[in-house]
């Protein structure tokens, strides 16, 4: 199990982020799937588990539990439990679930990991003021292949 919560993170995270040759605004879904990684570069299990952990970045553990991750302080009950989620789901499933989760699951509060339009605009920090510019999908990756978030 913990393997497979892993390998979901790598797959998820790391295969949805993309270069600026694939924008939010091109990618393609079929029935909410996504079937080519967007970056046509392997998931990686270490770097998915630190952005599905890290507060900072994917935060997934917010509202997902998962065996691979059980060392994390509380572990959210919002979402389904990852563990088994790539026997439940296909890897373009995945993918799509994590890219914009509201194409295959229109009610769904998980959010969008990689959108930039479509949506309620945040607010600029807690100034009250709509945000100044437009804004970067939550996940990307920078051409250095260092995984950050808002990068």
């Amino acid at each position: 199990m913990k393997r497979t919560a892993t390998t979901f993170a790598a797959l998820c995270l790391t295969a949805t982020a993309a270069t600026a040759e694939v924008a939010p605004a091109d990618v393609m879904y079929e029935d909410g799937a996504i079937a080519a990684s967007l970056t046509g570069a392997a998931g990686n299990a270490d770097q998915g588990r630190k952005i599905m952990t890290d507060k900072s970045m994917g935060n997934c553990v917010s509202c997902h539990a998962a065996q691979a991750y059980s060392d994390v302080p509380f572990p959210g009950e919002v979402g389904p439990v990852l563990d088994g989620a790539g026997s439940r789901w296909t890897e373009a499933e995945l993918r799509g679930l994590v890219v914009n989760p509201k194409v295959m699951f229109e009610g769904t509060v998980m959010p969008a990991f990689y959108k930039v339009d479509g949506f309620t605009r945040p607010g600029d920090a807690y100034t009250g003021k709509a945000a100044p510019a437009d804004l970067p999908p939550l996940l990307s990756r920078p051409r250095s292949r260092t995984w950050l978030p808002f990068s």
